[in-house]
């Protein structure tokens, strides 16, 4: 009877042991974007970037990925926003306008890199799983695939 008891504690402790194990199915989690896409047709109408260098720009999730450089002391201070007109261009796939915009006011002659995400969430358009992105001052347009 002892003996049961020991074989059907360990049983019960392997079960448990068993069903902790992660699954192969089990999807990676995107870490969260730095920032939100704003969509707002009067400050994408108003605002003016200051000079920046774009090194790279991807699209990893709803993530959009910048690297840029631009003069500065380190670049703590720097705001940077990516800013949605609003508008979206009836095509197929649909397109959206965009516009980075750098705030520097950093007054040092190093070279400074800084990268950020934003997410894109904001700009998904309803009936549709991808967009084309036209972002002002990019040298190509992107695509966006949800």
């Amino acid at each position: 009877m002892k003996l049961s008891k020991i074989v059907a504690a360990c049983l019960c402790f392997v079960m448990l042991l068993m069903n902790t194990q992660c699954d192969e199915d089990d999807r990676y989690i995107q870490p969260p974007c730095d920032q939100t896409v704003v969509v707002d047709a009067g400050f994408y109408e108003s605002a003016e970037s200051d000079v920046y260098e774009l090194n790279s720009v991807q699209i990893t999730g709803n993530c959009l990925s910048l690297s840029i450089s631009a003069s500065g002391c380190d670049g703590n201070s720097w705001s940077m926003v990516m800013v949605d007109s609003g508008d979206i261009a009836e095509s197929s796939p649909e397109q959206r306008f965009l516009k980075f915009v750098l705030t520097n006011e950093e007054a040092c002659l190093a070279f400074v890199p800084q990268e950020r995400s934003f997410d894109l969430t904001p700009i998904k358009v309803d009936g549709s799983n991808e967009i084309i992105l036209n972002i002002e001052g990019f040298p190509e347009a992107l695509t966006y695939t949800y």
